[in-house]
């Protein structure tokens, strides 16, 4: 064998180890560029699946919120119209004490009051109504005035019970009932 047949050879088992390790770089290159690529398509579907949660949480969150304002909105407008149809009872009221019956009510008040309270009772009521008030209780009533759209307060002589029958009072008591009656 000559030495350039052996150089030739030496070089032909180069030439094919560089070409097997090329074949195994460019197989190992096409792995990991596969990998990486299998890799950035899960890590994008992840983030869309967790994007599109997150969106829907947030969307839900938005819808019920908005549902929670619109229920609210309802509900001031209601107790607004509310506000106003009380307000017109007690216009209504504020107009009945300037009627006939008006005195007649208080005496039928005073008759309650009296039966509830006892005969030994005080009665105090607006000073619009003193007249009336004086012909009804007698000795029973007080000239201190109360602020009241109508109605009067009565107590026993010693104070230790008190019955509230203003008009005010009144509403105040059975603003509940009153609601259920009222239109919205």
């Amino acid at each position: 064998m000559s030495l350039e047949r052996l150089v030739a050879e030496i070089e032909s088992r180069a030439q094919q180890q560089i070409a097997d390790e090329q074949a195994r770089f460019e197989k190992a290159r096409a792995e990991i560029d596969g990998d990486r690529t299998r890799r950035i398509e899960a890590i994008r579907t992840e983030a869309a699946r967790r994007a599109a949660q997150d969106a829907a949480r947030e969307r839900t969150r938005r819808i019920a919120a908005a549902r929670l304002e619109a229920k609210k909105l309802g509900y001031e407008a209601q107790e607004a119209r509310t506000q106003v149809l009380l307000e017109a009872v007690k216009t209504q009221l504020a107009a009945y004490t300037t009627s006939a019956e008006y005195p007649k009510l208080l005496k039928r008040m005073f008759v309650s009051a009296s039966g509830r309270l006892g005969k030994d009772i005080k009665v105090r009521g607006r000073a619009e109504d003193a007249r009336v008030l004086r012909s009804v209780a007698g000795s029973a009533f007080d000239d201190t005035p109360v602020p009241a759209t109508g109605g009067f307060v009565a107590e026993t002589a010693d104070g230790a019970r008190r019955l509230n029958l203003t008009f005010d009072e009144l509403i105040r008591l059975r603003e509940d009932e009153l609601r259920s009656l009222l239109p919205t």
